[in-house]
């Protein structure tokens, strides 16, 4: 038999997953019986999990309460890392930011600067009107490297220098809350994938380096190292032809050091055109600048041969592109969708959709509020939460 904090924990998720239900439906989606569900929504209703919303329609007897997840029972800190920047958010426990910050950071510096900037917005964010006073449940922090997902640390990461090893999850101990240490790009790719269920998709994080999520089934797929998904730094199609361009992180041929905004920047001054920034690259597409059209629809190509294999191998519903450079839309959609229509298999393409985020700049930290959600409602987790459901019976 499951212990009662398992039964706590699947009644929690259902309510996760799909935001309102009735008795009945608990019933039907968790199997459980009707004494052990009326029990655990007793034990979320009385902690504030859940709230009371009304009654549900009537199939001859007495009308069915309907529940709703309690959004606003406690807060999650967020913080999404880039190369050049970060946005920090305070989210409900939904996944929906209700404050952020934006700050221009290089992660070059080292982990204890860069963690020192987001920690300060966490301070802001927590005396903000939307903090409210309420309980800080958990901290997700997205980083542009590897992650060993159970400790909570960067593993090798091509680009950080400084951080390898480095206690990420010790650092925002002092908040007293659960920390998750994700990569930027898989927590993208949660948040893609989860609110519209899509179970098989990938994620492509492209802005001054460039990333990708994988989602199938469901679950992200991390890799036995966390290195799962990091086609930025795999060999480029197009290094084969020529000579192959130095990457930043010490290697030659990368699909980054042809793709990446900090790529397109460099071959842009070559030709005389200044971008500060890949948000400037993007708005000298906009303004119709030849050689910026030219650079990003290339760099499409390039990810597009990066990603057509595992379009074949894993065959994905969906591709959704976010991060800076996604703002110049089909310009560089156009050179992904070019690649992977023509190098991979028809029947993975036959249904395939390659699309620009919705989420804007919030991706990130939406997805890391739902991985984070994921550890606190966890089975393991729930009864520090309200431990006195092991008392009651199953």
């Amino acid at each position: 038999m499951k212990d009662v904090r398992t039964h706590v924990g699947e009644v929690m998720a259902l309510f996760r997953e799909y935001g309102e239900l009735s008795r009945t439906d608990v019933i039907d989606l968790s199997g459980l019986s009707r004494s052990t569900v009326n029990q655990r929504l007793t034990s979320l209703h009385e902690f504030g999990l859940i709230r009371e919303i009304g009654g549900a329609e009537s199939t001859g007897g007495r009308p069915s309460s309907r529940f709703s997840l309690n959004r606003g029972r406690a807060v999650l800190l967020t913080a999404d890392i880039g190369a050049t920047g970060f946005v920090a958010a305070i989210c409900d426990l939904g996944g929906t930011p209700l404050a952020h910050r934006r700050r221009t950071i290089d992660v070059w510096d080292g982990p204890e600067p860069v963690l020192s900037a987001v920690d300060a917005c966490f301070t802001e964010l927590l005396a903000s009107p939307e903090a409210e006073g309420l309980p800080v449940w958990g901290v997700g922090i997205g980083v542009p490297g590897p992650v060993e997902f159970a400790a909570g640390r960067v593993v090798n990461p091509p680009i950080m220098t400084g951080w390898d090893g480095f206690d990420i999850a010790g650092w925002f101990s002092h908040h007293g809350a659960a920390v998750v240490v994700e990569n930027d790009a898989n927590s993208r790719a949660v948040a893609e994938a989860r609110p519209r269920r899509h179970d098989n998709l990938i994620s492509l994080k492209v802005g001054t380096g460039i990333g990708s999520g994988l989602v199938f089934n469901g679950q992200i797929i991390r890799g036995s190292e966390g290195a799962a998904g990091d086609i930025g730094h795999t060999r480029a199609a197009v290094a084969d032809s020529a000579d192959p361009l130095p990457c930043r992180c010490g290697n030659v041929g990368c699909v980054e050091a042809y793709a990446g905004g900090w790529a397109i920047i460099r071959d842009l001054a070559l030709l005389g055109v200044h971008a500060a920034d890949v948000g400037e690259v993007v708005a000298l597409v906009r303004q119709g600048n030849l050689d910026a059209v030219r650079l990003v629809r290339q760099a499409g190509r390039v990810l597009g041969d990066a990603v057509a294999d595992l379009v074949s191998i894993l065959n994905p519903e969906s591709i959704i592109v976010s991060g800076r450079l996604s703002d110049s839309d089909e310009v560089l959609l156009s050179g992904v969708r070019e690649r992977v229509y023509q190098r991979s298999q028809p029947l993975a393409t036959r249904n395939l959709t390659i699309s620009v985020s919705q989420l804007g700049e919030f991706a990130g930290v939406m997805g890391l509020a739902l991985i984070t959600g994921d550890r606190i409602f966890g089975s393991e987790r729930i009864e520090e939460l309200f431990p006195e459901t092991a008392d009651r019976p199953a």
